[in-house]
């Protein structure tokens, strides 16, 4: 298993719409043979960050939801929104392994 970390630097006047973003995307990770494990939006601390974790059997079944989601309309579609209402300044992807309960070796 391999989860992405996705380390967003937000625009906090823009909170809504990142909130709107994410709701676009959960459903679509699972789509694709994901588990999506959530967002994490500031609450206290820096008010410009916010994660998004995900996870996928393997690196390659990862990189084929990245190649399929391109053509996908509901993806299209929210990766669009974020661009119009820019409510993304930028974006990290990290790749860990995770260690969850019946996970560890």
């Amino acid at each position: 298993m391999i989860t992405c970390v996705i380390d967003y630097q937000i625009d906090p006047y823009k909170l809504a719409e990142f909130r709107q973003y994410c709701e676009m995307w959960l459903p679509l990770i699972e789509k694709f043979g994901g588990t999506h494990h959530g967002y994490f939006l500031p609450k206290e601390g820096a008010s410009d960050r916010a994660l998004g974790l995900f996870s996928f059997d393997s690196l390659a079944d990862y990189e084929r939801y990245r190649a399929d989601s391109r053509d996908d309309p509901e993806c299209r579609r929210a990766s669009q929104f974020a661009a119009e209402t820019r409510c993304i300044v930028r974006l990290d992807r990290q790749f860990m392994d995770p260690m969850l309960p019946g996970t560890i070796r």
